[in-house]
């Protein structure tokens, strides 16, 4: 979780240094001999005619000063054209450029002193231009007229013009504009590496994955197709018209595809708000998609019905998606989900720099350059990645985690079926080998009797070894058939009393200790004889562990509707190789050790319902976890 905050801090850090470059990028001193006119007079013409004579133009009236700062004036109705005029400064230089960074015309035509220096006419519907025209010494004082037309009510310069070297203003055009071409490049780049990648992601992570995909590729397409640099380096029909359908598609595809990674991540929302308003941006992009089709093959004749709906309309329901979503998330983060977090900061920036931007738009009607919307979405892709990053993550953790359970399964399976076979052959040889021990030694026990003291020594080891047998016998037989007795309810407590009158003296002699702290109210259901057998194995296991002076804790509480019991000692303890084999048959660490009494607590504490873990380390003890259903 800290390393995740350092990348999100981390991640921001880089963002609000994005941030500056793309605010300041602009205010770099291209050259200390500029000159920057932003003052002009313009006049409205109720046709648009490029070959006006100087004359012609001098004898326009109702001429109007205008800054670049003030509101520009409105187009006073439909088919009109604007003249702009301004006069050339006293220039030294033979190298000048007049650079005009942004005029709104599709059909605009620059006159300097009544002679034809410029003319571009487009026949697509992008209609900010940016012009370069070379001026000498010669063109001093010289009034420069500029006409422009255009389908819409935006027309006209709208932003200074400048004077300048020609070295130094055309690179700081280019420099300008190179990060948009960067930025989208980069983005329609990753957008293609990942449709390549999707071939080799699992069916569950393809929807995320594609939409994802989408939302990169959109936002790609729309840095890219929305500065004017590209239309100024592809200044022809063809080019300059697949640029702005490219713009549009770019444009009805974002909002469709982040809301369905929306959906992905989050679910259908409160009362499914994000699927339907989904299925309500996919449909209205339909209709522009369509809207798009009908407007190109009449020839831009539905070009005004078609603004609205792709401009006005889509603009507003942007915004209205943007408040649904902020709210999806807003709600989720206050549940905790930790994705909701990442997703939100990245979120808000995007839909306060576009929302902000696309009110300002509307407020200044259309005489404005959207910009900083592309600054949000470097930080809402960056969220969006980091949440796939932890997907990804989580997914593999998830299969690291089921390859260790499948392992323990298949261990646990291993160790059933030898149980299994082991159980098989205690049930059918040791009857059939008790019956003969137990005959052997009722003879022995007769010959004791009459033999003299010195025979008597051997006939008595005789009989302890025989002992001995039996009891392995009846290790095998309990743990053929651990079920064997009556099942009651029985209570921890007192069952531990009777197993430490059994024990302690035994610790004793070993010079430990034991310590029992069980509360009165425990009680689990079994039978009390296996109950005592199993944790008389584990407790003299302890004991024997000791070597000495040490102690042995005993106690129990119950959590979570289970009875659970440790036993801890500090005796020599176990490395993890021999932890990992107790219960195998036949293993133990003792030198006279048969591994049968773990095998056999093992299987009685399996057959009641319970669950023994084992805790040690060499020289530190061990730690015995068992725990029952509880009977309460």
């Amino acid at each position: 979780m800290k390393a995740l905050t350092k990348g999100i801090i981390a991640f921001f850090l880089l963002l609000l240094a994005a941030l500056c470059f793309f605010l300041f990028k602009g205010y770099d001193d291209p050259g200390s001999d500029t000159i920057q006119i932003d003052h002009w007079q313009i006049t409205w013409t109720d046709r648009f005619d490029p070959q006006l004579s100087l004359d012609n133009l001098k004898s326009l009236k109702v001429w109007k000063d205008v800054k670049a700062d003030d509101v520009i004036p409105e187009k006073p109705s439909g088919g009109m054209a604007q003249w702009s005029r301004f006069q050339l400064p006293e220039l030294t230089d033979n190298s000048r450029i007049l650079f005009i960074d942004k005029i709104n015309a599709s059909h605009v035509v620059v006159l300097i002193d009544g002679d034809r220096v410029y003319e571009s006419k487009r026949l697509f519907n992008y209609a900010i231009n940016n012009i370069v025209i070379p001026i000498t010494a010669e063109n001093s004082n010289q009034t420069v007229y500029i006409g422009s037309t255009s389908a819409t009510y935006k027309i006209g310069l709208f932003a200074p013009i400048k004077i300048g070297d020609y070295q130094g203003l055309m690179k700081k055009f280019i420099r300008d504009n190179v990060p948009d071409l960067v930025l989208g490049s980069t983005l329609v780049f990753i957008a293609a590496i990942m449709l390549v990648c999707a071939l080799f992601l699992k069916h569950v992570h393809i929807p995320m994955w594609f939409s994802l995909c989408g939302v990169i590729f959109s936002s790609g397409l729309l840095v890219l197709t929305y500065t004017s640099f590209v239309y100024w380096l592809f200044d022809f029909v063809i080019a300059g018209r697949l640029l702005m359908l490219l713009f549009d598609l770019a444009l009805f595809s974002l909002l469709p595809a982040l809301t369905y990674f929306f959906e992905q991540t989050f679910g259908s929302g409160y009362k499914g708000l994000i699927r339907r308003s989904r299925k309500v941006v996919f449909a209205y992009s339909i209709l522009c998609a369509l809207m798009l089709i009908l407007n190109e093959i009449s020839a831009d004749l539905f070009n005004t019905l078609y603004t609205i709906i792709t401009v006005q309309i889509m603009g507003y329901i942007m915004v209205a998606q943007f408040v649904i979503l902020a709210g999806t998330l807003t709600i989720n983060v206050y549940k905790g989900n930790k994705e909701a977090v990442i997703l939100l900061a990245g979120f808000l920036i995007f839909a306060f720099l576009c929302v902000g931007e696309l009110l300002w738009y509307f407020f200044n009607e259309g005489y404005y350059t959207l910009f900083l919307w592309k600054l949000g979405i470097i930080g809402f892709l960056g969220s969006l990645i980091i949440i796939l990053s932890r997907r990804f993550v989580a997914n593999h953790e998830q299969v690291v985690e089921y390859s260790k359970q499948l392992e323990m399964f298949n261990n646990e399976l291993q160790r059933s079926e030898k149980m299994e076979i082991i159980s098989e052959l205690a049930a059918s040889v040791a009857h059939e080998v008790r019956n003969p021990l137990q005959v052997t030694r009722g003879f022995l026990q007769l010959l004791v009797e009459k033999q003299q003291q010195a025979d008597k020594v051997y006939l008595s080891m005789a009989l302890e070894e025989l002992d001995r047998a039996s009891g392995i016998i009846t290790d095998f037989l309990t743990f053929a058939k651990p079920e064997g007795g009556k099942i009651t309810e029985l209570n921890v407590l007192d069952e531990f009393i009777h197993i430490e009158g059994i024990l302690v003296p035994l610790a004793n002699l070993q010079g430990g200790k034991i310590t029992t702290h069980i509360p009165k109210d425990l009680y689990v259901r079994g039978n009390s004889s296996k109950f005592k057998q199993a944790f008389i194995n584990i407790i003299k296991n302890s004991i024997e562990a000791l070597r000495g002076e040490g102690d042995i804790q005993i106690w129990g509480y119950e959590k979570d509707g289970h009875v659970v019991i440790h036993i801890k000692d500090n005796g020599e303890g176990m490395d993890d190789e021999v932890l990992a084999r107790l219960g195998e048959p036949y293993f133990s660490n003792k030198t006279k050790g048969t591994g049968l009494g773990l095998m056999v607590t093992f299987r009685i504490i399996e057959v009641m319902d319970g669950e023994i873990n084992f805790k040690s380390k060499k020289g530190a003890g061990t730690e015995a976890i068992i725990q029952f259903p509880s009977a309460n």
